[in-house]
C-alpha cells in the first residue's frame, strides 16, 4: 500500500466519521469474508462468514465531480455488484487472485450526510471471497491512475551483449502485493487488465497511484523473470529497463496450446481476438490453436495488427462443443462447414467431423470435467483403470488433454492415469497440455501446453503439416511449469524402441528457477517404477538429470516419466484453484510429463497394449481361467488387470476368494492387478447406480 495510504488508515481508524475532510476517505479499513451460497467453497476460509452481503455505512459530502473508490478483493469467482447509495457502480472482477481495483462514482451519486456501500451477490452458486479495504479519493479515476508515470521497456538478451525487444508480460504488484490499477487500456499493442499489462513490443507506459511497486517482466515458462521496485511521488515520471532471458531450453519443440478462447468468437471470457494474440506471443507460444466453440476462426489477421505475426503461427480450430463432450478439432479450412455439436452419442461426434482427407488432431478435453450433465471419463460410465466404457461408446479422438491448466484437478495425476489406462487398452492417445484461457489474466494462456517434436527456428512460420504429424505420433511432451524428457537411447516419445538387454532410461527435468520441482517418477505401463526427490528444485534450466534401469520386459511396454512441484504463487504466473474441485483443501500443482515411449519388448517390430497380451492369455487357457491366471506371471500388472476385465466379462469375479487365491500364486504384481480392477469396477457400479435418474 503507498504510505500516504498507511498513514491515513492508521489516523482515520482513530477518528470519527464526522471528523473526516478532504482527501482520501477510508470507507472499511478491513478485508471481509463474504459467502455466496451456502456451502464452504474452500478449507483456507473460515467455516463461517460475515454473510452473502457487505454493508458499510461512511459519512461524506456530495460530490460535484466524479471521484474515485478503490478496493481490494480477493478469490472471487462468480458475480458480485458494488452498489453506492442503492445504484450499481461496478461489479467486482471475476479473478481469485489478490487484486485492487477502481470504479468511478459518477458526480452527484454521494450525498452530503450518510452514505450506503453495499457488495452483494448476484447469484446463489458457492463462492467464497474476501474484500474490503475500502477508500474513496476526491479524484476522477484518471488522475488518480495517473500521479506518476512509469515506462517500461522489456528487451530478451539473446546472447551476451546483444538485447532485443520482445513480447511479453509486466505484472505490477502494490505494496501489499496485489495486483495494482495502472492508467493503461487495451490497444492493437497492449493487452491490459489490473496488475497485468502483454506488450506486443516490450514497451508500456502507464501511470500509477504515488506509492511503493513491484514490476515484474517475464514471458511465460520458458523465460526467466527481471524484477524492479519503484517508489513514486505525485508527478514522477520514471523509465525502468529490464532484461530478460531464456532458462528452458527447448530446441526441436514448438510450443503448442491447442485450447484457447475469445470473448470475440466464443462470447465468454473477456478477452478480444487482438488481446488472446498478443498475450499468447507475450507468453512466449510458437503455435497457437483457436478452438472458439463451434466456429472456425483464424487469428493471422489480428497477429499481423498487432505486430506479433512472426513470433507465432496461427491455426484455424474449432471445440466442437457437444452435450457429451468438447473435443477441439484442427487443422480446420475457416471456410469449411462447422461440425454439427447437436449430436447425442459418441458415434454422432464420429460422423459429424467426418474422415478426414489430411492428418488431424481430434482431442477429448477435460475428460473428468462435468458439462450439460455429462462426464466423458466419469466414474459412471468409464473405468479409468482399463481404459472401458462401460457404454460401449468408441472415442472418436486421437488425443487426451491430460493438463488443463485453466480446469486443473484436485488430484493432478487424475488425467494422467486415464491416458495410462487408455493406452493399456489399446487406444494410442497423444498427452495434451492446454490452458482453456478465456481471459488475458485470471487463467493464462500458455499455462498449460504441449511441446511438439518440430523445427522452430521461424516461430511465425512453422511447418504445421510436420507439427500435426508428429503430434498425432505422440512426439510430444506436457508441460505446466515443467518440463520432463524421456530417452531410451536415441529414442523418445512417440517411438517404438528395440531393445536387446536391461532398458537404461534416461530422465531430465527442466524449468525457470521461480518454478520448485520436488518429485519425479517413471511409469511402466502406468505403474510406477522409479522415483526420486529432487533437492535442488529452485535452479533454473536442468533441475534434475538420472539414469533408471530397468530388466528387459517379455512384452512390449510404454514409459512415462513425470515431475511435480508446488504450484506457482506469485502474481506473474500464478496456477489457478481447481475448477471442479474434489475437495475443500486446495491442491495446487506445477507438472510435467513426457509422452510415452514404447518399449519392444516381444521384438515383433509393433507396439501391441497390455489389452492385447490380456486377450490372447485368456483365449489360450479356453474355459480354464486357472490357466489363464498363471499365463499372467510372466505379465505385469497392468496386463493382469486387463485380463482381470475380460475374465469378469466372462462370468469370473476377481474378487472370488479362489481366483484371487490363484493370482496370489502366480506373483504379487499379478493380485495388484486383480485387486485394483474389482476395486474400481466396484466404484463404477456405485457410480452408475447413483447416476440413475
Amino acid at each position: 500500500m503507498p504510505n500516504r495510504y498507511l498513514f491515513v488508515l492508521a489516523v482515520l481508524m482513530f477518528l470519527s466519521p464526522a471528523q473526516v475532510g478532504a482527501g482520501p476517505l477510508v470507507v472499511d479499513a478491513r478485508l471481509h469474508h463474504l459467502r455466496a451460497g451456502t456451502q464452504r467453497e474452500w478449507a483456507d476460509f473460515p467455516a463461517e462468514s460475515e454473510g452473502a452481503t457487505l454493508t458499510t455505512k461512511f459519512r461524506a459530502k456530495a460530490n460535484a465531480g466524479e471521484q474515485t473508490l478503490r478496493l481490494r478483493q480477493q478469490d472471487v469467482k462468480q458475480t458480485w455488484k458494488v452498489l453506492l447509495n442503492g445504484k450499481e457502480l461496478g461489479r467486482l472482477v471475476a479473478d481469485e487472485n489478490d487484486t485492487e481495483i477502481v470504479f468511478p462514482v459518477p458526480a452527484g451519486r454521494l450525498v452530503d450526510g450518510e452514505n450506503v456501500l453495499v457488495i452483494e451477490t448476484a447469484g446463489r452458486i458457492s463462492d467464497d471471497i474476501r474484500v474490503g479495504e475500502i477508500v474513496l479519493e476526491d479524484r476522477p479515476v484518471k488522475a488518480f491512475l495517473s500521479e506518476a508515470i512509469v515506462e517500461v521497456t522489456v528487451r530478451e538478451e539473446v546472447r551476451p551483449g546483444e538485447r532485443v525487444p520482445v513480447p511479453c508480460r509486466v505484472t505490477v504488484l502494490s505494496a501489499r502485493g496485489a495486483l495494482a490499477p495502472t492508467s493503461a487500456i487495451s490497444t492493437d499493442r497492449l493487452a491490459v487488465r489490473p496488475g497485468v499489462i502483454y506488450t506486443a513490443d516490450g514497451a508500456a507506459t502507464f501511470g500509477l497511484p504515488a506509492g511503493e511497486y513491484t514490476i515484474h517482466a517475464g514471458r511465460g515458462f520458458e523465460y526467466g523473470l527481471d524484477t524492479v521496485r519503484v517508489s513514486l511521488k505525485p508527478g514522477d515520471r520514471v523509465r525502468k529497463e529490464l532484461t530478460i532471458r531464456r532458462e528452458v531450453p527447448t530446441p526441436g519443440f514448438v510450443a503448442c496450446d491447442t485450447h484457447v478462447h475469445t470473448l470475440t468468437h466464443s462470447g465468454h471470457g473477456d478477452a478480444t481476438d487482438i488481446e488472446r494474440v498478443i498475450s499468447a506471443a507475450g507468453e512466449g507460444l510458437e503455435l497457437l490453436v483457436a478452438t472458439d466453440h463451434n466456429v472456425q476462426v483464424d487469428h493471422h489477421a489480428v497477429a499481423v495488427k498487432a505486430g506479433v505475426r512472426k513470433y507465432l503461427t496461427p491455426v484455424v480450430g474449432n471445440e466442437v462443443t457437444t452435450s457429451v463432450g468438447h473435443f477441439n478439432v484442427f487443422p480446420l479450412a475457416v471456410t469449411a462447414p462447422t461440425p454439427d455439436f447437436k449430436v447425442k452419442d459418441w458415434k454422432g461426434v464420429a460422423t459429424a467431423l467426418g474422415e478426414p482427407k489430411a492428418p488431424r488432431i481430434v482431442i477429448l478435453n477435460h475428460p473428468r470435467d462435468l458439462h450439460a450433465k455429462f462426464r466423458p471419463f466419469g466414474p459412471e460410465r468409464h473405468i479409468a483403470l482399463t481404459g472401458e466404457d462401460l457404454d460401449g461408446w468408441v472415442l472418436p479422438a486421437n488425443a487426451l488433454e491430460v493438463v488443463n491448466s485453466g480446469a486443473q484437478q484436485t488430484d493432478v495425476m487424475l488425467p494422467v492415469r486415464d491416458w495410462f489406462g487408455a493406452l493399456n487398452r489399446g487406444t494410442f492417445l497423444t498427452p495434451v497440455g492446454s490452458s482453456d484461457s478465456h481471459d488475458v489474466s485470471r487463467y493464462i494462456v500458455g499455462q498449460g501446453r504441449t511441446y511438439i517434436r518440430c523445427a522452430d527456428d521461424r516461430p511465425g512460420a512453422i511447418d504445421v503439416n510436420e507439427a500435426i504429424k508428429n503430434f498425432a505420433a505422440g512426439c510430444v511432451t506436457v508441460s505446466c511449469g515443467l518440463l520432463t524428457e524421456i530417452a531410451v537411447g536415441a529414442h523418445g516419445p512417440g517411438d517404438l524402441a528395440p531393445v536387446k538387454g536391461d532398458v537404461e532410461v534416461s530422465v531430465r527435468v527442466l524449468g525457470p528457477a521461480w518454478v520448485k520441482a520436488d518429485r519425479v517418477e517413471l511409469y511402466a505401463n502406468g505403474v510406477k517404477v522409479h522415483e526420486s526427490a529432487i533437492k535442488d528444485g529452485n535452479k533454473a534450466g536442468e533441475k534434475w538429470t538420472g539414469k533408471w534401469t530397468l530388466p528387459r520386459p517379455a512384452h512390449d511396454v510404454h514409459l512415462v516419466a513425470v515431475a511435480t512441484g508446488p504450484g506457482v504463487e506469485g502474481l506473474f504466473w500464478p496456477i489457478g484453484k481447481s475448477y471442479q474441485p474434489a475437495s475443500l483443501v486446495v491442491r495446487k500443482r506445477v507438472i510435467g510429463l513426457s509422452g510415452a515411449v514404447w518399449i519392444a519388448g516381444d521384438g515383433d517390430g509393433k507396439r501391441s497394449s497390455a489389452r492385447d497380451y490380456a486377450k490372447k492369455v485368456v483365449a489360450d487357457a479356453g474355459t480354464d481361467w486357472q490357466k489363464a491366471v498363471k499365463a499372467l506371471g510372466t505379465y505385469d500388472e497392468a496386463v493382469a488387470a486387463q485380463a482381470a476385465g475380460l475374465l469378469r466379462g466372462a462370468g469370473i469375479s476377481p474378487s472370488d476368494k479362489d481366483v484371487r487365491a490363484s493370482a496370489r500364486g502366480a506373483g504379487a504384481h499379478v493380485l495388484r492387478g486383480f485387486d485394483a480392477f474389482a476395486e474400481a469396477w466396484r466404484a463404477s457400479q456405485i457410480a452408475r447406480q447413483e447416476a440413475k435418474p
